[in-house]
Parts: C-alpha cells; sequence; structure tokens
C-alpha cells in the first residue's frame, strides 16, 4: 500500500502553511511517472494511458473527468492512493527532497498503479410494468411528448421496476444495449449513476440519420432530449460526462459525419471541454461549433426557463 511508508505521520496540524505549499508544489507529471503511471503530452496537457481522462494542466492540477473530481498533488494521493492528509504531504515533501523531521523515515518506495479492474457484466435493470412516473418527470421537465414517446418506442428509455428511475440505454451499431444511465424520478433526491458494466465508449447517442453530416454533441441525455424538443431532428450523442469517448466511437461507427456542433454545459468546465474539443475535432479536419443555451447552465434550464415564460404570458 502506497499509505504504509507514512502510517506514523503526525497530524495535519503539524505541517505549516509553507510546508502545505511546498508539497503542492510538487511536478505531477514527474510524480506520476515516478508512481508507475505511463504519462503522455497532448497539446498543452498530459494524461496517461492508465487514466484517459486526466488531464494535468501548468504540471500542478488535475482533473479526471470520468469522476468530475480534481485538485492538487495532496489531492491526488489522497483520491488514488488512499492518503490522508498528513501522509500525502509528507509524502511529497519527501518526494522533494525537503526535511520531514524524522531521522527512521522509511525510504519512498515506488508505488503501482490501481490494478485495472475487470468490467463488470452489463444487465439492464428490470423494466416496470409502465413508464408513467418516467413520462410525469420529463413532462415536468418540458419535455414534449413526441420526444418522450419516441424514446420509449425505440428502446432507448424506460422506468426501471424498482425504485421508478429513467434509464436511458445505450445501444451500438447493431442496436445492442451495451450502456444505461440511471437518473431519479424525484428532484428533491437527485439520483445519477451509470448501471454496473456500462460501456463508456459508446455511451447514450440516437440511431444516425445517414442524410445528415453532422452531429450534437450533449453532457446529459435529458439536455439531449431538451434540443430535440426545442429544435426537432438530429443526430445526437450524449456523452455521460465530459469525456470524449462516445463522440469517438460514433465519428468511427459514421464516418459521413464531418460537422460536430458542441452543446456542452455553459458553466466553467463544460466551456473548458468544448474549447479543448473543438481544437482536437478542427485538428482532424472536422468542422466543429460551440452553441450554448440562451441562458441557464444547461439545455434542460434554459428548456424550463423558456417554459415557464410561456406559461406566464398564456
Amino acid at each position: 500500500m502506497a499509505s504504509s511508508i507514512c502510517a506514523t505521520s503526525p497530524p495535519h496540524w503539524y505541517y505549516t502553511d509553507a510546508e502545505i505549499d511546498a508539497a503542492n508544489d510538487t511536478d505531477l507529471p514527474d510524480l506520476l511517472a515516478y508512481l508507475g503511471y505511463q504519462v503522455r503530452r497532448i497539446s498543452s496537457y498530459y494524461t496517461t494511458r492508465e487514466m484517459d481522462s486526466l488531464r494535468i494542466r501548468d504540471r500542478r492540477t488535475w482533473y479526471r473527468y470520468s469522476e468530475s473530481v480534481g485538485g492538487d498533488a495532496i489531492e491526488f494521493l489522497r483520491h488514488f492512493h488512499d492518503m490522508s492528509f498528513p501522509e500525502a504531504v509528507r509524502f511529497l515533501l519527501k518526494f522533494n527532497g525537503y526535511p520531514v523531521g524524522s531521522p527512521d523515515l522509511p525510504p519512498l518506495r515506488k508505488t503501482r498503479p490501481p490494478p485495472q479492474r475487470e468490467r463488470p457484466v452489463f444487465i439492464l435493470p428490470p423494466a416496470n410494468g409502465n413508464n408513467d412516473r418516467v413520462y410525469a418527470y420529463l413532462r415536468g421537465r418540458g419535455i414534449a411528448p413526441g420526444v418522450i414517446d419516441g424514446f420509449i418506442a425505440a428502446g432507448l428509455l424506460y422506468e426501471d421496476g424498482e425504485y421508478h428511475n429513467c434509464v436511458f440505454v445505450g445501444r451500438d451499431s447493431a442496436g445492442k444495449p451495451v450502456f444505461a444511465a440511471k437518473r431519479g424520478t424525484y428532484d428533491s433526491i437527485p439520483f445519477k449513476r451509470d448501471v454496473a458494466g456500462s460501456d463508456k465508449k459508446t455511451a447514450f447517442r440516437l440511431p444516425c440519420n445517414p442524410v445528415l453530416d453532422w452531429v450534437a454533441v450533449f453532457e446529459a441525455p435529458i439536455d439531449l432530449m431538451s434540443w430535440l424538443t426545442l429544435y426537432g431532428q438530429s443526430n445526437a450523442v450524449a456523452l455521460c460526462g465530459l469525456h470524449d469517448s462516445p463522440l469517438e466511437t460514433y465519428l468511427h461507427d459514421n464516418p459521413h459525419i464531418r460537422q460536430i456542433t458542441l452543446c456542452l454545459d455553459a458553466d466553467g468546465p463544460g466551456r473548458e471541454a468544448a474549447a479543448r474539443l473543438g481544437e482536437k475535432y478542427r485538428a482532424r479536419g472536422y468542422m466543429t461549433a460551440e452553441k450554448l443555451p440562451p441562458s441557464g447552465k444547461d439545455w434542460n434550464e434554459y428548456l424550463q426557463k423558456g417554459r415557464r415564460r410561456s406559461d406566464k404570458t398564456s
């Protein structure tokens, strides 16, 4: 265990602000290479072969899009190597050559990245006898009845039998279910989770219309549904996060697509991801554009605001 080298570390308050700053000034690409990760530089950031959704910027901060977590060097060791705060500070000070007090400190040992776990078998949750709860929830979010009916008829959406969640079903190019994202139908108790064993490289998407040479890209299925409610027919992919492997898969399966419209959220991570992906796919010869919701954080929020304005004027 990586944390065993610091098992007798002093408490958090033992370290001065200067020592904590020195620990966080660690060069992350160097640290990860020391820890056994295969570090790669791509354009303006670093990543690793083990975690391709990891982004290291300015060599000091990291963010992992598949988990929506990030931070500094201390947080990296805490999150990925199960160290406590004082253990992580002590490790980094020693790594950077600073004295850490104890003359009998065990020698710093290389650690290995967490083993790659085998993906569990993917099984769709059992369906409910009807989709009433899902239908009511999505109508309450402003989604058009025709869009909901179309998703249900296409086998892309149903209500699970145990908790009455929305289940958004991702299908591969052959139509086989390979991914499912569950979303709770109670706004007072937010719940979002992918079904175990889901193929994140496919995520959620609409069957491709070969007449259209473009695809709209969203963070979440409900934003995709909101777009269809507002604008109608489209080729579309929901990344179910901010990592673009589902888009890569969609483009591979549909090589006639030449235009990409990035319809990600209007918050900081969404804007950063849109800029990054726009640059990436333009370099590969695609026409790209960013389309933000005119107001609100995301497309569903914009749809709901528009509906409320309509209700007030009717």
